[in-house]
């Protein structure tokens, strides 16, 4: 049954109207590769309702909030794979990974703080990084699914996003933006983990996104040229012909109406996974989760090996390291 779209959904610049918004489209894994493709190719995104096993997905999680419990962040006897907040605490001390303006690749403000650095250290965990990251079901799906088979490479570099209620969301963006040194080739697999409610700051998708995505490469190349840049400078995220952050805007709201499209938007549950082209445009309403629900998320992806990648995403996330 589809989730209501009731609730009003606040971005960074504002609430979405109804008007504005419309369901992200769910499939079912089971269905054929062919047309699990299709809609992949012709929507930008592919949303695989249960493709990982819930109770996988719920240890990653358990686990992570275990990990991070010494920070505080945590409901005072609350059980960590609930993920809630205490709400008696200053959000202003638990900052986001890769969200709003600072982008994924600079300090998100308390780079010394217990909960910044315990959020790091996750990335690296074996929990995470070679059992989570690689799960099985997860690994024999992109590879039928791109057809890249014993090539199918997952990348080192991910990004483990919590996202505290009330603190700011996710700017509008595409990947192949932050994956220049490579083709665009990529395969980003966005990964929910634990239920995120409606209000609960999930990302949401730019209708037809990835045309409009493409365009926009497009024409940052062009200009690049125009302006003189060198092929090594044109390919930073950050050149001087971008936003600061890599971004193409900090507001979905303004962007949606500028372009006369809708968001896309969805609840997700533990188990599914959307998948998205390296051009697709997207972003994530504010954490607005009545229960004081943290978002946990991750970004993961995918390359054909055989192909050419962008090698700084062979390494460990870490704040600085210039993608």
């Amino acid at each position: 049954m589809p989730h209501s779209l009731e609730p009003q959904l606040y971005v960074n610049d504002g609430p979405l109207s109804p008007a504005s918004i419309a369901p992200l489209l769910p499939s079912s894994p089971d269905l054929p590769l062919a047309d699990l493709r299709e809609r992949f190719n012709a929507n930008g995104y592919l949303f695989l309702k249960g493709l990982l096993p819930r109770a996988d997905v719920l240890k990653a999680r358990e686990n992570y909030f275990k990990f991070l419990s010494p920070s505080g962040v945590l409901k005072p006897g609350s059980e960590p794979v609930l993920g809630i907040f205490d709400a008696q605490k200053d959000i202003s001390l638990f900052p986001g990974i890769g969200a709003g303006a600072a982008g994924a690749n600079t300090d998100p403000g308390q780079e010394t703080t217990d909960f910044v650095l315990l959020a790091l250290e996750a990335h690296a965990e074996p929990w995470y990084a070679d059992e989570f990251c690689k799960h099985p079901v997860l690994m024999e799906f992109m590879e039928k699914f791109t057809g890249w088979e014993e090539k199918t490479l997952p990348f080192r570099r991910t990004l483990l996003r919590n996202n505290i209620p009330g603190a700011q969301a996710i700017g509008v963006h595409y990947d192949q933006i932050f994956l220049r040194y490579g083709e665009p080739t990529s395969v980003t697999v966005w990964v929910p983990m634990g239920d995120i409610s409606l209000q609960g700051g999930g990302l949401i998708y730019l209708e037809n996104g990835h045309d409009l995505g493409r365009e926009f490469e497009e024409k940052f190349t062009a200009k690049a040229k125009a302006s003189g840049l060198s092929e090594e400078e044109a390919k930073s995220a950050f050149n001087k012909n971008m936003l600061s952050s890599g971004l193409l805007a900090e507001g979905p709201a303004e962007f949606g109406l500028m372009h006369n499209r809708h968001w896309l938007v969805s609840a997700y549950d533990a188990g599914d996974v959307v998948l998205h082209s390296p051009y697709m445009i997207h972003a994530s309403t504010v954490n607005q989760d009545p229960n004081n629900i943290i978002r946990l998320a991750t970004d993961l992806r995918f390359v054909d090996s055989s192909k050419q990648w962008d090698q700084r995403w062979a390494s460990q996330y870490r704040i600085g390291d210039g993608v």
